[in-house]
Parts: structure tokens; sequence; C-alpha cells
């Protein structure tokens, strides 16, 4: 039996299409839009920057030349020494005419070779007495004409002889050194003696005075 054919056509799978797309270029139109922001995010954040020149014409821009200036007069201040400077300034000059004269004698301890130490458990005020003369010298070593190495064996002998017999003020010549080439290496080797290696024996000592030495001897208080 003959299937009977009826007056529809049957349809194919078509996707719909619709007539009406609003959405259709609305991926185009973002992309514009963030292209279109950015440009300007950058202009606004991101100003041409002017050259110094530029800068410096807009800055005086506004001056204008004072022609009353160009012939005003400068009166130049004259500087003034305060009145204690002077004095101060006069009388150093005094004492050096003296001191050149002869009439005068240089102060030790005002000269970069004086030398004064004390060892920290006793008053400094020792060591100013010391260096005036205010105690008698009981004994003496004079180290010229020693080399450095005779010269240490030489003052340990001396200082063990002082301790024993009970000295307590002792005068150590070392000389200044002045005809040294490498300075006043024995004056300097006493000094770092007396201060490091046999300073528990040692009060103070500083230089002695002019007419008893003077920068190129030494007093030394013993305890």
């Amino acid at each position: 039996m003959k299937k009977r054919k009826t007056g529809r056509r049957s349809m194919p799978d078509v996707p719909e299409i619709f007539a009406n797309r609003p959405f259709k270029n609305l991926d185009r139109y973002y992309q514009n839009t963030v292209v279109l922001s950015r440009s300007v995010v950058t202009e606004t954040l991101m100003p041409q920057r002017k050259s110094e020149d530029d800068v410096f014409r807009d800055a005086m821009k506004e001056v204008r030349e004072i022609r009353e200036f160009r012939e005003m007069a400068v009166r130049r201040r004259r500087l003034s020494i305060p009145q204690k400077s002077q004095r101060l300034r006069d009388k150093g000059l005094a004492e050096l005419e003296g001191i050149i004269s002869g009439k005068l004698t240089i102060r030790l301890a005002d000269t970069q070779e004086f030398v004064e130490w004390v060892n920290p458990k006793y008053s400094r005020e020792l060591i100013k007495e010391l260096h005036r003369g205010k105690f008698s010298v009981q004994d003496s070593i004079d180290l010229h004409g020693l080399v450095l190495d005779e010269a240490e064996n030489a003052l340990r002998s001396f200082l063990a002889e002082a301790k024993l017999r009970g000295y307590r003020c002792i005068k150590i010549i070392h000389g200044r050194g002045l005809r040294s080439p490498n300075g006043p290496v024995l004056k300097n080797a006493v000094v770092t003696f007396l201060s490091s290696c046999y300073r528990k024996h040692v009060i103070g000592f500083s230089s002695a005075r002019g007419n008893d030495g003077g920068l190129g001897a030494i007093y030394v208080l013993l305890t």
C-alpha cells in the first residue's frame, strides 16, 4: 500500500536569521572606544615638556629693565675689625717681635715638640707641677749617641735602679732628633716605652724646662 503524499513540504534545518541585530558592531565600537580613551589619558597625564629656554622666557616675560639702575653708584662697605680681635692681634705681634728680638722666650708648651702624658689614675695637675720644676730631679740618664736597642736596654736598667732606690723624679735626656732624617726616633721611642710598656710604674712625664734640657729631655714622675 503506497503512502499518500501530503501538500506540505518538510523544511530543512536552517539557523534563524534575525533582521534586528542591535549588538552587531558592539565589539568594533568597544575597541575604538578603548583606543580613544587611551589616547586621551596619555595626552592628559603626559603633557608635552617645555625646553629650558621656553621656561626661562615664560618666567622673564614680565620683567622690565630699570634704566635708573644703570648709573647707580655702588658704595663699598669697609670691613672693620672688632676691637677684641684687634687687641689679640696686636698682642700676638708684640709677643712675636719680643721673641725675635730675644726679649721674650718661647713657651715650650706651645710648640709641637712639647710632650706630656699622665696616667689616668692620677691628676693632670701633678704633670703641670712637674713641668714647672716643683719636683727635685734625683737622677738622670743621657741616651745621646746610642742606637735604638742600646738606648732601650740602658733605659730599662736605669729605671729598674731608680725604682730600687725609691726615686720619684728622674730626668731622661733623649735629644730633639733635628739632625735625623727620620725625625726624633729616640725621643718617640722613649715616650712610647714610658706610656705603654712601663706605664704601671709611671705617674706621668713632661718635657723639661728650658734651662734643664728643654724639648730634648723629659721629667718622669714614678709611682
